[in-house]
């Protein structure tokens, strides 16, 4: 039985596409330092083996002794995986090439898709008092991504704005059917976003057109631009919002956080 008295959880959302290179992990960690800005108090979950995520954050390979891998498949107190990052604010579990072993292990665990989903809904986890989870997925439809699916109230899908960018979608879709089936009904879209966005463009502007044609409403209003400022933010591990605030990159990311927050009211 559920207990009342506790306070409500966070939203908790998968960022994920299985292709690579669509601006998963920019847009998990740009979404999140965003909607710190507007009071949110937000812990981003790094559950790609390549940790790209903890990088763009300025989390050393040094600082990164526990993980989101002892956080699946370790009985760890979550003080020991969640840890600050330098936007105040907005915490997270970190990940290593050590995660990229988890599939095979979790193969023999009769919980193996529901680990995420019970390690997130620990009675400690009210302490941390947070608004939202990102979890920032691999680039595959492997068990560490139904994992992040059966944990999660909704998925948001990055998805480029190049040729071919909507025919890589059904196979994402069919996996978030299958995961309503086998232990998370609830689950919904929260949203496409259009990443990369070249105004200027005619293929941008036909991707958007059909993205919008096809998906009506889940496509977000907002779109993520081709950015220069964008790109060069993780190779000085930090968010664009702290490396150009002023960038059009920086100000479409709160664009989405506020879309983001106006559509979870």
């Amino acid at each position: 039985m559920s207990d009342l008295s506790r306070p409500a959880g966070p939203k908790i959302i998968a960022v994920a596409n299985q292709k690579g290179g669509v601006g998963k992990t920019t847009t998990t960690i740009n979404l999140a330092a965003a909607l710190v800005e507007y009071k949110k108090r937000v812990l981003l979950i790094d559950l790609d083996p390549q940790g790209n995520a903890s990088t763009g954050l300025g989390i050393a390979l040094d600082d990164r002794e526990y993980t989101t891998y002892e956080l699946l498949l370790e009985d760890l107190d979550l003080g020991q995986v969640i840890q600050p990052t330098s936007v105040k604010g907005l915490f997270i579990v970190p990940a290593t090439v050590d995660l990229s072993s988890a599939d095979i292990e979790l193969i023999s665990n009769e919980k193996r898709s529901f680990l995420l989903h019970d390690a997130l809904r620990q009675t400690q986890m009210d302490q941390f008092a947070f608004d939202y989870i990102l979890i920032d997925c691999p680039p595959s439809l492997n068990l560490l991504t139904v994992n992040a699916m059966i944990a999660s109230h909704s998925v948001l899908i990055p998805l480029q704005s190049e040729f071919f960018a909507l025919e890589g979608l059904s196979q994402l879709m069919l996996t978030i059917r299958e995961v309503r089936q086998i232990g998370n009904k609830g689950l919904r879209i929260e949203g496409v976003v259009l990443t990369m966005y070249d105004k200027r463009n005619n293929l941008s502007q036909q991707v958007e057109q059909d993205a919008r044609s096809n998906l009506g409403d889940l496509v977000f209003k907002t779109m993520i631009p081709r950015n220069v400022r964008v790109s060069e933010a993780p190779s000085f591990a930090m968010p664009v919002l702290q490396y150009d605030g002023k960038s059009k990159g920086a100000e479409a990311y709160r664009a989405l956080a506020r879309e983001l927050i106006r559509n979870n009211r």
